[in-house]
């Protein structure tokens, strides 16, 4: 068992969710909650903005999405939609063992994400996060709510309190390491310039805003009540899929054996909130031994490590998110399958 890559990963993922928090709450505090009641509005433009983003390769998408519903921004029906449109590390496998197919599939899985949203907000209601360390979304204060750009700036930067240095000096970590490749991809592409734009940007805001906005929201609120338990959550999972890989679980020999479930097995290892197991579906598909639908069905449940975050702030809203996109896994996949595909 890797420990130096596991807290490698933990890192990574902390921090890009971290600064993600961090952005989306100064975004809602700058628009005096414009942006959140933009996007709580709903209707199909807004619902399919979200799943593309969702759709983005890679788990940076999903974790913004995440980061909208734990902050009461998007409905339950959206993040549910936006997941299965998502489909984490994955996609880079998959575009690059077959393309073609794989840009049908992004297109198939973004159609039927925004669908299975609208369809799930229009007969259950919009539902938005209430709960948690976040009851009221953002909490927006009635000196944030005053107008004019000042209360965006602080009014000194000689002074430096002692939250605002530690954010810095986190934050500086953070792209140190990431841009020294030790948390993030190993080689300079997209995901690691993407890591370091948004933690440059996190960095701007925690040093330029004034005092009561990162006292009460980037750090009594974000830092103290979002990071711990997101890191614990996060380690302690990928301790147990690393356990998981390490006993050889014979899960390929399984699949082989028994082609008739594959299904029902792409489905329910869709759940595990973790990249690696679903990587036995795309190579399958690519050497002709699994169909199209299985791999729909897996990839419209799964979402790499996009739900952790979720996982961390809620396991129940965890369990309804992957409950919606069983169901609509399933349902995909049978489909296809009794198509012929």
């Amino acid at each position: 068992m890797n420990f130096t890559a596991i807290l490698a990963d933990t890192l990574m993922i902390t921090g890009f969710v971290f600064v993600m928090m961090l952005l989306v709450e100064y975004l809602q505090i700058f628009s005096a909650g414009v942006l959140g009641n933009w996007l709580q509005r709903g209707g199909i433009f807004k619902t399919a903005a979200v799943a593309l983003v969702g759709t983005v390769p890679g788990c940076l998408g999903a974790f913004t999405d995440v980061t909208l519903y734990t902050h009461g921004m998007i409905s339950l029906g959206t993040l549910a939609g936006a997941m299965i449109a998502s489909s984490g590390d994955e996609a880079f496998v998959m575009l690059a063992l077959f393309p073609g197919r794989a840009l049908l599939l992004f297109a198939l899985l973004f159609t039927f994400g925004v669908v299975v949203a609208l369809l799930l907000d229009r007969v259950a209601r919009p539902r938005f996060y209430k709960k948690g360390c976040c009851p009221e979304g953002i909490v927006l204060h009635a000196a944030e709510v005053a107008k004019g750009p000042a209360r965006f700036l602080r009014a000194s930067f000689i002074e430096c309190s002692l939250q605002r240095a530690t954010l810095c000096l986190t934050l500086a970590l953070f792209i140190v390491a990431t841009a020294l490749g030790w948390i993030g991809p190993e080689n300079w592409n997209w995901i690691r310039w993407t890591l370091l734009l948004v933690a440059a940007l996190a960095f701007l805001v925690v040093f330029t805003v004034p005092e009561h906005f990162l006292k009460e929201h980037l750090y009594e609120h974000v830092a103290k009540k979002h990071l711990p338990k997101l890191f614990l959550w996060v380690a302690g999972v990928l301790l147990l899929l690393a356990w998981m890989n390490a006993a050889n679980l014979p899960l390929e020999g399984w699949i082989k054996a028994h082609p008739e479930m594959a299904l029902v097995a792409a489905v329910l290892v869709g759940i595990i909130p973790e990249s690696g197991p679903h990587l036995i579906f795309v190579t399958l598909f690519a050497r002709g031994i699994l169909p199209f639908s299985v791999l729909a069905a897996s990839s419209a449940v799964q979402d790499g490590h996009g739900m952790l975050p979720l996982l961390a702030e809620s396991p129940w809203e965890f369990v309804k998110v992957k409950s919606v996109n069983v169901v609509a896994g399933l349902a995909l996949g049978g489909g296809l399958m009794l198509a012929g595909f």
